[in-house]
């Protein structure tokens, strides 16, 4: 079912709000900022910025909101003779353009969801939410059917698990290591081969 009109409004103002909210988090903490002061940044009344987010938390985690099925949608262009795990080592990289693009401010968004127990728990909510999609990326990609087999469910935990390490690897070294080769050692840590 496609997205109403009403569904699309909701992103677009969604998108303009949420950069606001979070250059205000970087800059003032996370837990220094309310609900109130984030309304007035984004120019919105507070209930108006309720009604959008729901709470902080949202204001920040709504950049997740389509990663997982972009990595679904480059695990379903993967090519059909790559392993599952190598398919998934290469779909998560349309997550990290913006770690190349800007790794001073993904860096920073970054330790705040990390260091901000709530948003964490959140971003881990929203990871496991992945799997799903992820299983049944690729489970289209090789021809599986409609019941998507356990070990293809196995496959995108782990592999979902493998980039949260990095991250967190790449976070604790403040930036200093190389992310994607992080992640490459992370998922040369399950390859099956």
């Amino acid at each position: 079912m496609g997205k109403t009109t009403r569904d699309i409004a909701r992103t677009a103002v969604r998108a303009q709000l949420a950069p606001i909210a979070v250059e205000l988090f970087l800059r003032e903490g996370f837990d220094n900022v309310t609900v109130t002061e984030l309304a007035e940044a984004t120019g919105v009344s507070r209930s108006t910025f309720l009604r959008y987010f729901g709470n902080k938390e949202e204001a920040v985690l709504t950049l997740l909101d389509n990663q997982g099925e972009q990595v679904a949608q480059a695990l379903r262009s993967r090519p059909a003779d790559e392993s599952d795990w190598a398919a998934l080592r290469r779909a998560v990289d349309v997550l990290f353009e913006p770690y190349h693009d800007d790794p001073v401010e993904a860096l920073a968004l970054t330790r705040l969801v990390m260091d901000t127990p709530a948003l964490r728990s959140k971003r881990s909510e929203r990871f496991h939410g992945w799997r799903p999609l992820l299983a049944e990326a690729m489970a289209t990609r090789t021809g599986a059917g409609p019941d998507v087999p356990m070990g293809l469910s196995v496959k995108a935990a782990a592999a979902l698990d493998c980039m949260e390490i990095a991250i967190e690897r790449w976070t604790a070294s403040d930036g200093e290591l190389d992310l994607v080769a992080l992640l490459d050692e992370a998922f040369a840590a399950l390859d099956p081969r």
